[in-house]
């Protein structure tokens, strides 16, 4: 079945980075455009940024634009969330999962962002 087993969150510095990655097994991961989204505490799940398929084409919310970037490795099916100048308002659980709005996410991985 489906699987997305995310890693790579912990705590962190305002001004620091973070690398985050998203193993999928159960799909053919280079036929779909993916997305990562999250879950800042008390708020509901918002998006953070989609790739297509082939990696040429991403987006990103206007809150994370030129600090994040979204990358992915089709060869070995992994997604990944490059995470610099990170800000407080950052702290959130982050998910993987498809781009076309399924519902369907992994365990997540928690980033806290503070001094």
């Amino acid at each position: 079945q489906v699987q997305f087993v995310e890693s790579g969150g912990g705590l962190v510095q305002p001004g620091g980075s973070l690398r985050l990655s998203c193993a999928t097994s159960g799909f053919a991961f280079s036929n779909y455009d993916m997305r990562w989204v999250r879950r800042p505490p008390g708020k509901p799940l918002e998006w953070v940024a989609d790739i297509e398929r082939l990696g040429i084409n991403v987006g990103y919310a206007d809150s994370v634009k030129g600090r994040f970037t979204i990358s992915r490795d089709n060869a070995k099916n992994t997604l990944s969330l490059q995470m610099d100048r990170l800000q407080p308002e950052d702290t959130a659980v982050y998910y993987c999962g498809f781009a076309d709005g399924r519902d369907l996410w992994g365990q997540g991985t928690q980033v806290t962002v503070s001094s």
